[in-house]
């Protein structure tokens, strides 16, 4: 008999999730209401590293005479402007978001998945009700239920964004004029990328910092290179300033901090990160728990409390990657179907910022390491050192590799520079596989190249 899979959420949780069900021979069903991608694809990941991809082409401009390149005109000796056309760069942003999600649909109708274009909800752990567009309510059984709706940007009363000045992430790419001066509210992950690409665009850039260093769930060593390298490009960094209220008069923003200051700008971006979209779905009455924050509680292959109900992605609060939320997917299809299962391992996703330069991480932090939760042998070598990092212009960075004080074991790394999300790869596979830091060294690596340090950090490690 075949199986009926229903999907609520068309983002990277449930259109992978998708695949593998339609792979294993299930019907399935994906009922969608933003759009397939959801906004992993159509306002987060895919558009902001876009924007941030022209932000590291003018970051390189800026570095260009350091190599020998000079901008001027061959007639004068007046310097070449460089400037960036906003409007330009948020349509192609968007137009590369729309593009990425129609690939996505057509390869979901390749593999004779149906999308319902609406709203869905449990009636109970087995049904799904399905509100159209046009408020007609269509009846979905299910063998199982994936539910990955996601989550939204968390707004506060006190700073409502209007969309044209006051703005989330979301809806920076409305936006079609260069910003005169831009205050970023929340100096995370998501506010430091926004921060840093728009510094990097030619934007007076001031970020507004509640803790006393920016990037408070990173590593230490790595957020004290963003930094200074932010502010000596200059962006202002507020630390231990905490937003009280954000208000427009006309074409000025002002933000109003906790101490009485004020910092006033012509627009501000608020990066107060995220709230899951679990409201009005019926989980409690399908027997879904959810936490005091309203995400879904699941185990580690996907399941809720409710029997054939499954989730994945931001609405469960695992850990907010597009890639975390496929993984999640795929396995809750591979679990109710049958087929062979790995429980997702948190110590063996690969993350990254893209900030100028990037910090990429995998498995075990120094924060565990100086907590006592593991112990391990710890090197860090900067890039500067590096031949290829030298040849680039590239001062900023390092490599660090966790490894197991007696097996010798990569058990976590830290890559801070340029392309680190990339620089990360073979990290990322010593600590899946196992491998040891010899192992790891002991791997040839192109002369000269910057994944050469990550060789000479892992022969550091070795023990005679």
């Amino acid at each position: 008999m075949t199986e009926h899979v229903v999907i609520i959420g068309g983002g990277p949780g449930g259109y992978e999730a998708a695949h593998v069900a339609a792979q294993l021979g299930a019907e399935v069903t994906i009922v969608d209401t933003d759009g397939i991608g959801g906004s992993a694809v159509l306002t987060d990941c895919v558009p902001s590293k876009t924007l941030i991809a022209t932000a590291e082409l003018m970051t390189e401009v800026g570095q260009a005479a350091e190599l020998g390149i000079d901008f001027s005109d061959p007639d004068g000796d007046a310097a070449a402007v460089v400037r960036v056309d906003l409007a330009r760069v948020n349509a192609r942003v968007l137009q590369l978001a729309a593009d990425q999600s129609a690939d996505i649909a057509r390869r979901l109708e390749r593999d004779g998945v149906r999308v319902v274009r609406g709203r869905g909800r449990l009636l109970d752990a087995s049904t799904v009700v399905a509100t159209l567009a046009d408020g007609t309510e269509e009846t979905l059984a299910a063998d199982a239920v994936l539910v990955a709706t996601g989550a939204a940007p968390r707004t506060l009363p006190s700073a409502v964004p209007d969309g044209e000045r006051i703005l989330t992430w979301e809806q920076v790419y409305d936006l079609d004029e260069v910003p005169e001066h831009l205050v970023v509210v929340g100096s995370g992950v998501t506010g430091l990328e926004f921060a840093s690409a728009y510094l990097a665009l030619g934007i007076e850039v001031t970020l507004v910092s509640s803790r006393d260093r920016v990037l408070p769930g990173e590593d230490a060593d790595a957020a004290v290179v963003i930094e200074e390298v932010a502010k000596r490009r200059g962006m202002n960094v507020l630390g231990e300033s905490r937003m009280e209220s954000v208000t427009r008069d006309g074409d000025v923003v002002t933000v109003a901090l906790t101490d009485g200051r004020t910092v006033t700008g012509s627009h501000c971006i608020l990066a107060l990160g995220s709230v899951p979209k679990t409201a009005d779905l019926g989980l409690e009455a399908a027997g879904v728990a959810t936490d005091d924050g309203g995400f879904i509680a699941v185990d580690r292959v996907s399941r809720t409390t409710a029997r054939g109900v499954y989730a994945a992605g931001d609405c469960t609060g695992v850990l907010m990657l597009a890639s975390v939320a496929a993984m999640q997917g795929r396995i809750a299809m591979w679990h109710f179907l049958g087929d062979a299962v790995q429980p997702l391992d948190l110590k063996q996703v690969s993350s990254n910022v893209f900030t100028a330069p990037e910090i990429a991480t995998v498995g075990w932090s120094q924060k565990a390491v100086d907590a006592g939760e593991i112990e391990a042998d710890v090197v860090m070598l900067p890039l500067a050192g590096n031949a290829r990092a030298k040849m680039q212009g590239v001062r900023d960075g390092f490599v660090k590799l966790f490894c197991g004080p007696g097996t010798g074991i990569v058990v976590g790394g830290v890559v801070v520079g340029p392309r680190a999300s990339e620089l990360i790869h073979p990290v990322s596979i010593a600590v899946a596989e196992s491998l040891t830091a010899d192992q790891l060294a002991q791997a040839f690596t192109v002369y000269p190249s910057m994944s050469g340090s990550v060789a000479e950090a892992a022969r550091r490690l070795h023990k005679v």
